[in-house]
């Protein structure tokens, strides 16, 4: 028994299982009602296993007399430049809608698009409904009163195209006639087809000899094609579209030149591995740190002595939890660091180190996703860190369990961070060290102000800081 469309084209280049492509060819029995009832052509687009495009499965043609399509289009790519809302329907799993898409044949078209969902409700596929827009075109003779020509309104037989438009960009223009020899280019794409040839005139040479990586282009026939070439160190993507109703075959290049953009992102990425490596570093000199001050702390200490050390490495072990955070994330190129992880990693350890028995830790975060550089986020740990020592070490005393909690808030222009216990209460507010640290980093770090609330039982802090560039709020 022969394979169906769908089955062939699935199972050559997609990943869908049997039963997925079972509920397609289901959809496909029924894909030529809807055209014939719509006037529209219908289709059924998959996405590649292995490429970043869609391919076309099955169709279906209303009975027009001036058809849309000269050819089937089953097993054709579909590529995002072209026809966006068809990938934007399986990235948001709905129905997108496009005014002027570009089919496989160089026609622009309407398109609305739905995604089709298996029983485990993933998107296996997406149906498109497809009508031609109805272009309207200006007459010939009113060519020269267009002070903006667009080279799709004035491609005529035997006449030079006279855009202006196209002239201004930096994109590489280029039309070919039926033998690849250009016939039109703007001044990006002659300085483009000249530095790659070395030829300063190239009139009656095909495009495609001069320049053979774009033969690869060409071979497409009458398709749309996308495609990303390097070559001698230079990176572009070429679109290319076939201009209908001409009396020569004329083709449409579009060139951009991503050279410099590939550079600056290999350049961003050196710096960013780079900037990583500086995060290793710090981290494993802060562990060094650690091991040397623990080594010391083996000594015979007073009492003192020692909690001065215990809360010297509470300190440094919250500096390091940020780059901790960074790191754990390989594609965290702007350094983002989650406040409530940081500060759930920053009192986790520290309740559990300490000496205090029977504490118990509780987070309210109220599902908002808190984050910041960081710079600020060292901040923040060297704040939590201090407060949480201060409640570990003065507020349960003489008590043998407790609660500390931390709360976060957020309006939509300051956060608030509340550290609780329900400890002896805090009578007067002393200098000290510690506290010093706390106002100096919420005044002048985080911009933002320090609050003892005063209360019946347990010490109540507050904090708030503005939601800025490098503070800032994620939510679901």
């Amino acid at each position: 028994m022969s394979l169906s469309n769908i089955q062939s084209v699935c199972q050559k280049y997609t990943s869908l299982s049997a039963t997925d492509v079972e509920k397609l060819i289901e959809i496909e029995a029924s894909l030529s009602y809807y055209a014939v009832l719509t006037d529209c052509y219908m289709f059924i687009d998959c996405m590649l296993e292995n490429l970043p495009h869609a391919i076309v499965v099955a169709e279906a043609f209303p009975k027009t007399k001036s058809g849309l399509y000269e050819k089937s289009v089953i097993g054709k790519f579909v590529f995002e430049s072209f026809e966006p809302a068809v990938f934007a329907a399986f990235k948001n799993k709905e129905k997108s809608s496009i005014t002027r898409a570009i089919t496989q044949e160089g026609i622009t078209v309407e398109q609305n698009v739905v995604p089709l969902f298996n029983d485990q409700q993933q998107v296996i596929a997406v149906l498109i409904q497809e009508k031609k827009v109805e272009v309207q075109t200006t007459p010939i003779d009113d060519f020269g009163h267009m002070p903006f020509a667009l080279i799709e309104h004035i491609v005529e037989p035997n006449s030079q195209p006279i855009p202006v438009v196209s002239d201004l960009l930096v994109e590489s223009i280029i039309l070919t006639n039926h033998e690849n020899k250009v016939i039109y280019s703007n001044p990006a794409g002659l300085r483009f087809i000249s530095e790659l040839s070395g030829l300063e005139r190239f009139d009656n040479v095909a495009l495609n000899k001069i320049l053979p990586f774009l033969q690869e282009v060409y071979d497409k026939g009458d398709d749309v094609f996308f495609l990303e070439i390097t070559i001698d160190r230079k990176s572009f993507i070429v679109k290319k579209i076939p201009i209908r109703d001409q009396n020569d075959k004329v083709t449409l290049l579009i060139i951009h030149d991503l050279t410099e953009l590939k550079l600056k992102e290999n350049e961003l990425m050196m710096k960013t591995f780079a900037i990583r490596e500086i995060h290793h570093r710090v981290k494993n000199n802060l562990q060094t740190v650690t091991s040397l001050l623990r080594l010391q702390m083996r000594n015979d200490l007073s009492a003192s002595s020692a909690s001065a050390f215990q809360e010297a490495l509470n300190r440094i072990y919250s500096i390091s939890s940020v780059y901790e955070l960074i790191l754990e994330n390989e594609d965290n190129a702007e350094e983002k660091v989650d406040i409530i992880a940081l500060s759930k990693k920053i009192g986790h350890k520290m309740v559990g180190t300490s000496n205090t028995p029977s504490i118990q830790l509780t987070f309210h975060d109220d599902n908002v996703q808190l984050f910041c550089h960081a710079k600020k986020a060292v901040s923040l740990a060297l704040i939590i860190c201090e407060l949480l020592q201060n409640a570990l070490k003065y507020a349960f005393i003489g008590r043998e369990k407790g609660t500390i909690e931390i709360q976060f808030q957020q309006d939509a222009f300051s956060i608030s961070l509340y550290i609780s216990d329900n400890g002896v209460g805090m009578q007067e507010v002393k200098a000290s060290f510690g506290m010093e640290i706390i106002t100096r980093l919420v005044e002048y770090d985080l911009a933002g102000t320090f609050s003892i609330i005063p209360s019946e039982q347990g010490t109540h802090t507050h904090i708030q800081f503005p939601v800025s560039e490098e503070v800032f709020i994620l939510n679901d």
